[in-house]
């Protein structure tokens, strides 16, 4: 008789997966602990920011190990719950105070804790739209396969786009393109929508990159979107010119831990948050960054072999779309630290400081990892 939660599962975890898990953790901890020092005070490694981060990936490493065990096909009973709490979390958000004049959080009283519904929307969607797709297996060449699939994803992207938090809500598109793809959902339309992602990401570089003039296109963009629109798509912006400042005094090899000039005088804005990457480069230049990024390259790939060996089509849909998560948010965040892409506040997966993208990051990757260990059963 199958049980819900099987200890003996977790011996089958891919253990390279929790090699470049704890190196992208310690990773995480240097940058915050460098640039969290108190100004004038002694070095301590372990400053209270770095005790908080530390607490969150034990918190997380807890619940990874758990859903590893846990059997990830029991999820399917409570998709509509777990959606339709998602969908009370997202609306409740705007009958909060504002937190940095935004609706993002909820803070729990008493032990100061703020919640992002936003992080864990992103897996929940995936779980509904597996479920669905797996459920529509027979009519996924149907237009009203792709409506109704479009209408689980449509609601949470425009109660998140409202907040508002336009990094988070762009991130369920790919994702959903991927699983469609993945569900051979109505073919010709899955084309279409990749081709016009594929085109805006295409525009976008060419914008960041300088190749479309930002002032000679303003004429023709403001006939579509508002002023303040345009003006986030400005390659020029303080936070973006910060950004690549800092990679470029790190040069090759880096100015060394402890040793940052630019971000550490405060020329660069959230140094271990949004612009981790960039905070890291100035100390460990292009050789420290090239080891991020392998590491980055290493999930992705582990992540992406879990939808090879999935055994059900359930387990495919929901390994695809967590894989893509992932890959968006990696891609996301450099991008728009190199100057690609605009500054949206997609964090960097497991390096960003930050409770819920951590505990939402491993709640994933614990989902991937059921996958992955159930990959022999019949």
């Amino acid at each position: 008789m199958k049980t819900i939660w099987d200890s003996k599962r977790i011996r089958y975890i891919d253990m390279r997966m929790l090699l470049i898990l704890f190196l992208l953790m310690l990773t995480s901890l240097l940058v915050i602990s460098s640039y969290s020092q108190e100004v004038g005070g002694s070095y301590a490694f372990f400053t209270p920011i770095v005790k908080q981060q530390i607490q969150w990936y034990l918190l997380g490493g807890g619940l990874f190990l758990f859903l590893a065990g846990f059997d990830y096909n029991k999820i399917r009973e409570w998709t509509w719950i777990l959606y339709l709490l998602m969908l009370v979390a997202l609306v409740g958000l705007f009958f909060t105070p504002a937190i940095q004049h935004v609706h993002r959080w909820y803070r729990i009283p008493f032990i100061g804790v703020s919640v992002q519904p936003s992080e864990y929307a992103k897996l929940i969607v995936v779980i509904s739209l597996s479920w669905f797709l797996e459920r529509r297996a027979r009519q996924a060449g149907q237009f009203s396969t792709v409506c109704l699939a479009g209408l689980i994803v449509f609601i949470p992207f425009v109660l998140i786009l409202k907040q508002p938090d336009l990094g988070t809500a762009l991130v369920l598109l790919p994702m959903t393109l991927v699983m469609f793809y993945f569900g051979n959902v109505h073919p010709k339309t899955t084309r279409l929508a990749t081709w016009c992602a594929c085109s805006a990401l295409v525009f976008l570089a060419l914008k960041f990159s300088g190749t479309i003039p930002h002032e000679e296109f303003r004429p023709l963009a403001l006939k579509v979107m508002k002023e303040y629109q345009y003006e986030r798509l400005d390659p020029n912006l303080p936070h973006q010119r910060a950004a690549a400042n800092a990679i470029a005094y790190g040069g090759i090899t880096g100015m060394g831990f402890g040793k940052s000039e630019f971000t550490a005088m405060g020329w660069l804005p959230a140094p271990y948050t949004d612009s981790v990457f960039p905070a890291f480069g100035e100390e460990f230049g292009l050789l420290g960054l090239s080891v991020m990024l392998g590491l980055f390259y290493g999930l992705i790939y582990l992540s992406f072999q879990v939808v090879a060996v999935a055994k059900d089509q359930f387990g495919k849909l929901l390994a695809a779309g967590i894989s893509v998560y992932l890959t968006m948010h990696i891609l996301i965040n450099i991008g728009m630290m190199i100057g690609l892409l605009p500054i949206t506040g997609v964090p960097l997966v497991l390096v960003t400081y930050g409770g819920s993208s951590i505990l939402s990051t491993m709640t994933a990757l614990g989902v991937l990892q059921s996958i992955y260990c159930r990959r022999y059963m019949f």
